[in-house]
């Protein structure tokens, strides 16, 4: 684990949580023990820049399912930050509230790392690294000899830190930093579940318990536009 140092340490997790799924809350936990991290956020987009809002379920529905699967966990909390506003959610506008609600807490935007190598396609992306350190979850198989590559886009920007237990890290000038984590992970996507309940296939290991009741009882995923 790295060590947490003086200041607590958040991570912010970002998506559409269509639904929220075991994924999502395994894939936080990994990465909250490896930093060690004080707490996670999610933060349900509203209208994510990169999708028809159309086909997004309703915004109540997955803060719903969001709560329900949070809830029971101490250090996982809801943001509501991007549902609030209600608009396209940039992340650049989001860390910027996030950095300022919390102040005096260093924060990690957790990310998949195939978005990560698409980070020059995100808005005003280089200030994004003033704001927060980056977490990138990777499966297994990176080594010392072989740490993980930088986005061309951040090659000049950052230099390699150090490596340690299940982490690659390189820094910037603002003394932020990008960490390379490796995570097992639960492989299961939101696509998947949705076509699942829209056959009439069971969800059960993919999702909350909770989720899924809420999933039956409110008739989620079963029409077309769901898809």
């Amino acid at each position: 684990m790295v060590s947490a140092g003086k200041k607590s340490r958040v991570g912010i997790l970002g998506g559409t949580f269509d639904p929220v799924h075991l994924g999502h809350l395994r894939a936080a936990e990994e990465v909250r023990e490896i930093l060690g991290l004080s707490k996670v956020y999610f933060v349900p987009s509203a209208v994510p820049p990169h999708k028809d809002p159309q086909d997004t379920t309703p915004a109540a529905d997955r803060l719903a399912m969001l709560e329900l699967a949070v809830g029971p966990i101490p250090y996982f909390e809801v943001s509501t930050y991007e549902l609030d506003k209600g608009t396209i959610s940039y992340t650049i506008e989001t860390l910027m509230h996030l950095s300022s609600s919390l102040a005096g807490a260093e924060l990690y935007f957790i990310v998949g790392s195939e978005l990560f190598q698409e980070i020059d396609t995100w808005k005003n992306y280089k200030d994004l690294f003033k704001l927060a350190n980056f977490a990138v979850m990777e499966r297994p198989g990176f080594t010392d000899a072989a740490p993980p590559a930088l986005p061309l886009a951040l090659e000049k920007d950052f230099r390699y830190y150090k490596s340690e237990d299940k982490v690659n890290i390189y820094k910037n000038s603002y003394s932020k930093e990008v960490v390379f984590t490796q995570i097992q992970g639960v492989r299961v996507s939101s696509t998947e579940i949705r076509r699942a309940v829209k056959a009439g296939k069971p969800v059960k290991g993919m999702v909350p318990e909770e989720v899924e009741r809420y999933i039956i009882t409110k008739g989620l995923y079963t029409q077309e536009a769901a898809l």
